[in-house]
């Protein structure tokens, strides 16, 4: 298949580009070395997980009247903006509907880190984000929502791997407050594999952005574009939960006892709790979502590891 002029062109291009960097590695293997490191640290920033900052709880009035979760988060795969006068770029994700005991809907925004920052020292910023985004949420799902929101004890509703599949699926949004947004510019390494593996297709155009992929060429590219390693799924540990009275019996709690033979710091443990479910995450190892069989004062929780027998005891007061 005969690629257009533009293409042989920047074929051509990345070729001289590749024997440089031959010439490189054998000359000045230091050089080399740091150049490679660089954008693997690119790279790596550009394909880390997006990070918890906050969430808000608001009504959903229309089409359908329910709750909806907002997880605000920070992700650098969203550009900062350049200055105070230009719009803040910001990426939706998809809307979710889940169904337990009670039914609710949960959407994704993310900004650049650098904007969490700025206004988590600013009140009066902060308020602005806030209903910037839910002003985002009403456009771009076609939702009429309560201007009236809480922002909840708790950084994330369900867990930071839902809330990176539902920002990374193909129907995420992304804008600049009421402007179009283009994706971050890729690496140029990462441009220079997707050449490299359009040249070795017959039947492909070059395509100068690379998601995950392997490029043909062993060694150099091969190393270059392993940003992400592959990780075990997140098993749901062994536990027992149990409602208690007091002796008096004026009052109510739940008990609820998780087994973590694998961990060995209470600092391993993400937990977070709401009225109605309850959430506990081991980065990689562990992973429960529980709902609750009645609804708790949030504020009530507390919770104790014990080291020796590696068991997680969390107790909360019922309403």
């Amino acid at each position: 298949m005969e690629m257009p002029g533009c293409d042989k062109a920047a074929l051509q291009q990345v070729n001289q580009f590749w024997s440089i960097l031959d010439d490189m590695s054998a000359k000045n293997p230091e050089e080399y070395r740091k150049f490679i490191e660089r954008q693997l640290r690119e790279g790596a920033e550009l394909y880390s997980p997006p990070q918890p900052h906050a969430c808000i709880r608001t009504d959903q009035l229309g089409p359908k009247k329910g709750v909806l979760y907002v997880n605000i988060c920070g992700w650098k795969r969203v550009p900062a903006p350049t200055s105070h006068r230009d719009p803040i770029p910001l990426c939706g994700g998809r809307l979710e509907t889940i169904t337990e005991q009670k039914e609710y809907s949960v959407v994704d925004v993310a900004f650049n880190p650098k904007v969490l920052q700025i206004i988590e020292k600013d009140k009066e910023e902060r308020e602005k984000i806030h209903l910037l985004v839910l002003n985002f949420i009403q456009q771009q799902h076609n939702l009429n929502l309560s201007q009236s929101y809480k922002l909840t004890t708790y950084k994330i509703k369900g867990s930071i791997q839902d809330m990176k599949q539902r920002l990374m699926s193909p129907k995420q949004i992304k804008s600049t407050a009421n402007e179009p947004q283009s994706e971050p510019a890729p690496s140029l390494l990462q441009q220079i594999s997707s050449l490299r593996l359009a040249e070795s297709k017959e039947d492909s155009s070059i395509q100068l952005s690379i998601e995950g992929e392997k490029p043909a060429r062993p060694g150099l590219i091969e190393v270059i574009s392993s940003t992400e390693s592959v990780q075990p799924e997140p098993k749901k540990p062994r536990h027992h939960l149990t409602v208690c009275t007091d002796s008096n019996g004026s009052g109510r709690s739940l008990k609820l006892n998780v087994e973590l033979p694998s961990v060995r710091s209470v600092s391993q443990c993400q937990l977070n709790i709401s009225q109605d479910d309850i959430l506990l995450e081991v980065e990689d190892i562990y992973y429960l979502h529980l709902p609750l069989p009645e609804l708790v004062k949030e504020e009530t929780c507390t919770a104790t590891f014990n080291k020796k027998e590696q068991t997680l005891t969390v107790t909360v007061i019922v309403l």
